[in-house]
């Protein structure tokens, strides 16, 4: 009924706008259209000449490999980034890291709206299946970046901007195919202006895949629905869009090396034993969740100084993943103990679902003033979210007392978030630019009942956070740039933290030097950053019970490192984009367990950091309408753990995958057909991206002695595998 109502009340907010306007005779200039779509985003993205690192990709950059991976993967080959996928092919469960940092510190926003799950603070890509055909530009800024709504950026800040306002009526329809039983289809349509002022879009979509990891299934079905109202000087959008996902769980990875060498898709999740000592696997150990976007955005320019941008959200999330357990206490259930025979009976075999169930609601309001001097930003943001974790037994070999429905756990979260800021870039002269921000986050976090441990959490943390921002740009000619920029930036623990008893904020200083240099035909974009950070929440390489990476702090840390990414016109139909980032991530003075005392062992690496991650696009226009594209990833050797144990390190990698586009135009009743093609791996490398690393104290094998056992977990990414789909557009 809830969903109903808000569906409704957008229906109504639509049609109430276009009833009241007055169609002007003269259409509206594509650019003035454009550029009021950018201003949804003005305030959280920056400039060409910002003095802050950034990357930024458009719709048909997009578009050339967008054939049912994740956004992730679209990104894979700016700089600094490292994708990985449970899976293993990019369909599923994907995640992202950005010089080092997790997508839990990567801030996501859509629309200026927060992404990020705000207990968690990581971002779900397999919730909105497909987005990437509705996105029509996005920015990553690397290191703090510039301020932002919801949780800090710790490694980078990943703004989205959906569809903008189509002038012309379209049509599209898409499939794809490809390994592993993977393939999408969907279809997209806009009215284009209708009276010259509204416009109706909309997207369908579904992926499914079996996955490269046994088992490990995919089902995600989208959509995207957006009213629009277009003046001279007025944008409102009523935006609809969400997703269902249903995936076969593969977060268990693998320990076992000769099943690593020999057996690398055998999947461990749902696996048990039945009566006759067989091994089996639970049909139905999945994770199933949907979430729903509602988004109100209302751009008004007033003249050539003033604009304004007003934004309203509402998100619900609700799902659980199921799971088959053998042998489980009934004191873990509240099951009372049976006696059946003479036999007193407290374990069982059951299937549980553990559930969340969570409403995030958002408001932001930001003005701009902008001449030829200044262009100075304001605004404020306010959210909300509750969330509800519980968990049910669905069957149970012996029940017991219990009652169909009854939840063995339940607790609550809720998150509250006041932010203001203000930026602004005042132009010296015309070589010398100043930029500053100052931001202000004020929080409130607050739990109640118990978690899936058992354990009670009560959480009740306020914090208050400045973060100001300050930068330079210097243009020494039409050709060369130079830039520095200083940030600050603070961030709240995660619920899984608090859980870990973790409940102070991180604190991070983030120093930027760069070189942009642009001549006819190569752009080169070089930084040094330095990124100065205090009770840093580094990957400890272990998981939970459900396969989330648990945190530890590591009190003083640093990240140090060169960024250079370049585009050269190499010949008429010839372009090469590299790119190399070099570093080094250091914990300082590093504290740790081992056999039994806690050891100083000095300076170590940061978990999951390489020192090398280099990319390249190598692009060959063979005819006009046939594009080859030849693509590489090098991620070096990184550590899953903070000791420097060789046993926790995930050697280096290096793939290529092969990108082919080919248009066909001037058809009878379609405008064009363009057939693409993407080839992983062709080389057939066997890597693993991603994994796991632990520790225990064994006191038991020699009596008197603790000795610190290492553990390790890996997760194969997929051989040689294509995708090749075609889209036809009306």
């Amino acid at each position: 009924m809830k969903k109903l109502l808000i569906s409704a009340f957008f229906t109504s907010l639509f049609l109430t706008v276009s009833a009241q306007q007055t169609p002007q005779e003269k259409k509206q200039d594509s650019t003035k259209i454009e550029s009021l779509d950018e201003v949804l985003v003005k305030a959280v993205r920056v400039e060409a000449d910002s003095p802050i690192t950034h990357s930024n990709l458009d719709k048909e950059e997009l578009e050339k490999r967008n054939l049912g991976q994740d956004i992730p993967y679209m990104l894979n080959y700016l700089p600094s980034v490292v994708t990985t996928s449970d899976a293993g092919a990019g369909v599923g469960y994907t995640y992202i890291r950005v010089r080092g940092s997790d997508a839990s510190r990567v801030n996501v926003t859509l629309n200026g709206i927060p992404y990020n799950d705000s207990e968690s603070q990581g971002t779900f890509w397999v919730n909105l299946p497909d987005f990437t055909s509705s996105v029509q530009s996005l920015q990553l800024q690397r290191g703090v970046g510039t301020s932002t709504n919801g949780s800090g950026a710790f490694g980078a800040s990943l703004n989205l901007l959906s569809d903008a306002v189509s002038n012309e009526a379209y049509g599209e329809i898409a499939n794809s195919f490809g390994s592993y039983n993977t393939h999408k289809h969907n279809v997209k349509f806009s009215t284009g202006l209708l009276s010259d002022h509204f416009e109706l879009a909309g997207r369908l979509s579904t992926i499914q895949s079996d996955g490269y990891i046994d088992r490990a299934s995919s089902d995600l079905k989208s959509y995207f629905l957006q009213g629009a109202f277009v003046d001279r000087n007025t944008l409102i959008k009523a935006l609809v869009f969400g997703g269902r996902e249903e995936t076969y769980q593969s977060w268990n990875g693998l320990e076992d090396p000769e099943k690593l060498e020999n057996d690398r898709t055998y999947n461990t999740v749902g696996e048990y034993t039945d009566e006759d000592g067989n091994i089996q696997f639970y049909d139905n150990e999945v994770d199933n969740y949907a979430q729903d976007h509602y988004q109100l955005l209302w751009n008004q320019r007033f003249n050539n100084n003033w604009s304004t941008n007003v934004s309203f959200n509402y998100t619900n999330g609700e799902g659980y993943f199921e799971q088959y357990k053998e042998d489980e206490d009934f004191e873990t259930y509240n099951f009372e103990p049976i006696t059946i025979g003479g036999d007193t009976i407290n374990t069982t075999d059951l299937i549980r679902r553990r559930w969340l169930d969570n409403d995030f609601y958002a408001a932001n309001a930001n003005v701009n003033y902008k001449n030829d001097k200044i262009d100075f930003t304001g605004g404020a943001f306010y959210s909300y979210y509750t969330g509800d974790h519980y968990g049910e037994v669905i069957w149970a070999r012996y029940a017991s007392n219990s009652e169909i429905r009854d939840r063995y756990y339940e607790g609550n979260g809720e998150k509250s978030e006041f932010t203001v800021f203000s930026k602004a870039t005042y132009r010296i002269n015309d070589q010398l630019s100043f930029f500053g921000d100052l931001q202000g986050r004020f929080l409130n976090y607050n739990t109640s009942g118990i978690t899936s441990d058992l354990l009670p959490l009560n959480v009740d943390e306020n914090y208050s956070f400045f973060n100001p921002k300050a930068g330079l740009t210097y243009k020494l000619n039409t050709s060369n740039q130079f830039y520095f920029s200083y940030g600050k930036a603070h961030r709240e623990p995660s619920r899984n933290d608090y859980e870990q008893g973790i409940v102070t904020p991180e604190k991070l200083d983030d120093y930027e030097l760069g070189w942009r240099f642009a001549s006819e035909k190569t752009k080169l974009s070089t930084n040094i950053y330095y990124m100065n950070y205090k009770d840093q929440l580094v990957l400890s390489g272990e998981l939970n019970d459900v396969g989330a990476a648990l945190r530890t702090s590591s009190g003083k840390s640093y990240r140090l490192g060169l960024e250079i990414d370049a585009e050269i016109q190499l010949l008429k139909n010839l372009r090469t984009i590299p790119n190399i980032a070099l570093s080094t991530n250091k914990n300082v003075d590093f504290v740790s367990s081992r056999d039994g005392e806690l050891v100083n062992l000095g300076n170590t690496s940061i978990s999951f950091s390489p020192s090398v991650v280099a990319g390249n696009m190598l692009e060959y226009t063979l005819i006009k309408k046939l594009q080859l594209g030849f693509l590489s990833k090098f991620v070096g050797e990184q550590y899953m753990g903070n000791i420097d144990s060789e046993a926790s390190k995930l050697d280096s990698y290096f793939i290529n995958d092969l990108n082919i586009v080919y248009t066909l135009d001037n058809l009878p009743l379609v405008r064009e057909v363009v057939f693409s093609a993407l080839v992983n791996n062709i080389f057939n490398v066997k890597y693993i991206s991603n994994g796991y690393f632990y520790t225990y104290d064994d006191d038991f094998s020699n009596p008197g002695t603790v000795t610190t056992v290492e553990g390790a977990g890996y997760y194969p990414q997929a051989t040689i595998n294509f995708l090749v789909g075609a889209t036809v557009k009306f």
